[in-house]
């Protein structure tokens, strides 16, 4: 539809006609079963009168560009309380990799390399006794425009922990992370995946939620690149996070892995970003 094809009103009354046509709904945030809580994902509308201010104000030979806005959830995650997160919203086609640091520096740098030439951000959980040994390589991390979490203190098992050890394992990390590098810790990886419930909500009295991972390179058992490129990629979809290590077989497999992701056409992303309810895209004409 063109500008100059009714006068204003039937304008209007099109714009409207079409906000009715283009708009797509929210998914709140749930509890599942398997995947325990899933981030819910904003819905898209017309901006009505955005579009029809800027349709007047455009040249009458141009199509109407319509002005879109999202419409949250009416669910969020922080509405189901503490809950673990092995995974974003299925609609929206972004992953993330998780990269577990508290050993393997010599693969740090050419797997931070990697990431630059494909331009991916990832997000790194930082163990906080590496991290108090590895300033300087963490604020590259930083400084190359990565996400840093945290990952607990020594790594331990944190189900089998005392209460108050457990809270301090995540305490003195979310200290370190913001007394080294000036971050506001949000996510919690806990140690090889070893967690309770307790420990769910003793991150979520520290405002950290607990995140898992969807699919693992397993690459800590010194796997061939090439098959973990092969298992990543044909397991990747949306939503999903991707949990590595600075190692010998994700170093060289991760090349592949972001080439095969993207060939899905998923984007990647930190796990901020894609367990966060914004969409990917807004703009529609």
């Amino acid at each position: 539809m063109y500008v100059d094809a009714a006068p204003e009103d039937e304008l209007k009354k099109q714009i409207t006609l079409k906000a009715a046509e283009l708009k797509i709904e929210p998914i709140d945030a749930k509890l599942d079963r398997v995947w325990k809580a899933i981030p819910g994902y904003n819905g898209l509308e017309v901006d009505i009168e955005a579009t029809y201010q800027k349709a007047l104000s455009s040249p009458k030979s141009e199509s109407i560009t319509y002005v879109m806005k999202e419409i949250p959830p009416k669910v969020s995650l922080d509405d189901i309380g503490p809950h673990p997160i092995y995974r974003g919203n299925p609609e929206k086609k972004m992953a993330s990799f998780m990269i577990n640091v508290a050993w393997g520096n010599e693969y740090l740098t050419p797997m931070l390399d990697t990431l630059d030439k494909y331009k991916v951000k990832a997000t790194f959980f930082l163990d906080g006794s590496w991290l108090s040994k590895n300033k300087d390589l963490a604020l590259e991390i930083k400084k190359r425009g990565h996400e840093l979490e945290n990952h607990a203190y020594s790594h331990p098992n944190m189900s089998r922990l005392s209460t108050e050890r457990a809270i301090l394992e995540i305490s003195k990390t979310k200290q370190l992370l913001k007394e080294s590098l000036g971050i506001d810790n949000k996510w919690f990886a806990p140690p090889s995946g070893d967690y309770d419930q307790e420990t769910v909500k003793l991150a979520a009295e520290q405002g950290l939620k607990t995140v898992l991972w969807t699919i693992d390179t397993v690459d800590w058992k010194k796997p061939s690149s090439e098959s973990v490129v092969a298992k990543i990629t044909k397991g990747t979809e949306a939503g999903s996070l991707i949990l590595m290590h600075p190692t010998a077989a994700s170093e060289g497999a991760l090349e592949g892995i972001i080439q095969g992701i993207t060939q899905k056409g998923i984007t990647l992303g930190t796990v901020s970003e894609t367990l966060s309810p914004a969409r990917l895209q807004t703009k529609v004409e």
